[in-house]
């Protein structure tokens, strides 16, 4: 399954295979329970944005501020938060011309991006309306699949497009811990988001290793020693261990370094020594 498969049924499959709760109005009417926990949709307001592509006003569901706990990040840095998963609000899409892009990424383009877009994007897209409550995972995914698609037409730099690689397989670790042991074909399921959220991260790693080398920081609203251990850990997770264990070794020497990015360094540089020792061993 490609990273941009299910863009046929918004007129874009051509583009299948390319290359890559306010506190003054809610707490007293939660079913009336004292402490009743938020639920999603609660956390939730539209909000009105003009698209520089086509001119037209149009509502995408955003996280409001402070309403999100967050209460763990994992070994990659994808953030956990209590109650909803904050990777399924951060694309704006366009739903009259299929203009899509990350929130940070949402205004700004060249004049050559706009055209691009617009004939690459724009000519052939149905258009698509996304009225839930919430988005669902497989809503957000479609919707990180079109941003991916708009930043590949517009030809976007690596970083960019690394990013959107990397939250899209977030989001499948997200939809894959969400699933329910009950729920028909749940090992099966379970690898295949494991399988998408792999290829995804595998691309993320190609365009950070490609923008390190050609673009300055802060990248994607991260700085060096982010990036670098964001890309130790990729490194690590497909076998690059000794790349991964000279970016981590830089990190733990580093003047510039907060402490605690050194920690998780050395947290990593453990982690990554005994795997290659059981490598060796093995």
């Amino acid at each position: 399954m490609g990273l941009l498969s299910g863009l046929s049924s918004l007129g874009l499959g051509n583009l299948e295979n390319a290359e890559i709760y306010d506190k003054h109005e809610d707490t007293k009417n939660l079913s009336g329970v004292v402490g009743a926990p938020v639920r999603e949709q609660d956390m939730l307001f539209d909000k009105t944005y003009t698209c520089p592509v086509c001119d037209r006003e149009f509502k995408s569901k955003t996280v409001r501020a402070g309403k999100a706990r967050l209460i763990g990040t994992d070994r990659d840095l994808r953030p956990r938060y209590e109650n909803i998963d904050l990777l399924k609000y951060d694309t704006i899409v366009c739903p009259h011309c299929g203009y899509a892009a990350l929130s940070r990424y949402f205004k700004y383009m060249t004049s050559m991006q706009l055209r691009q877009i617009r004939a690459g994007i724009c000519a052939n897209y149905h258009p698509r309306s996304y009225d839930g409550e919430i988005y669902s995972y497989d809503e957000a995914l479609e919707r990180y699949k079109l941003t991916l698609a708009n930043a590949i037409v517009k030809r976007a730099k690596p970083s960019e497009r690394a990013y959107i690689c990397l939250k899209s397989g977030w989001l499948l670790r997200g939809r894959a811990e969400s699933l329910k042991e009950n729920e028909p074909d749940f090992e099966k399921k379970k690898a295949e988001y494991k399988e998408m959220e792999k290829e995804y991260l595998k691309n993320a790693l190609e365009g950070f290793l490609a923008a390190r080398q050609t673009e300055s920081f802060p990248m994607c609203g991260m700085d060096e020693t982010t990036v670098d251990y964001l890309i130790a850990m990729l490194s690590m997770e497909f076998g690059q261990d000794d790349l991964a264990l000279k970016l981590v070794g830089n990190i733990i020497v580093s003047k510039t370094a907060n402490s605690r990015m050194k920690d998780k360094a050395r947290e990593a540089k453990e982690i990554i020594m005994k795997k290659m020792k059981e490598g060796q061993n093995g």
